[in-house]
């Protein structure tokens, strides 16, 4: 007899406090999971947003956010997760660095 375990494959739920991304903004922190989905909110269908799991002071943490700059990093780097990064704001776009 098969096990629901053995054949189920659930998203794992990002538990955490929620921080707007702003506060973290400038701070070190330790991304440890992401899912980017399509906006409830966008105009068409193909916009999209990030939450973004993360540690900041030995804490799990989860932000959201729409910024096309991070979205895209993720999706190039997500095999890289868990990475140390910094989010910076430069002038009208967010990015790692």
């Amino acid at each position: 007899m098969k096990k629901f375990g053995d054949f189920a494959k659930e998203e794992k739920i990002m538990d955490g406090e929620k921080m707007k991304l702003v506060e973290i903004l400038n701070r070190e922190i330790t991304v440890i999971g992401h899912k980017i989905r399509g906006s409830q909110y966008a105009k068409s269908n193909t916009e999209r947003y990030l939450s973004l799991q993360f540690e900041l002071d030995g804490t799990k943490h989860v932000t959201f956010t729409g910024s096309n700059v991070l979205i895209d990093q993720m999706e190039r780097y997500a095999e890289e997760i868990p990475f140390t990064t910094t989010i910076v704001k430069i002038d009208k776009y967010f990015t790692f660095s």
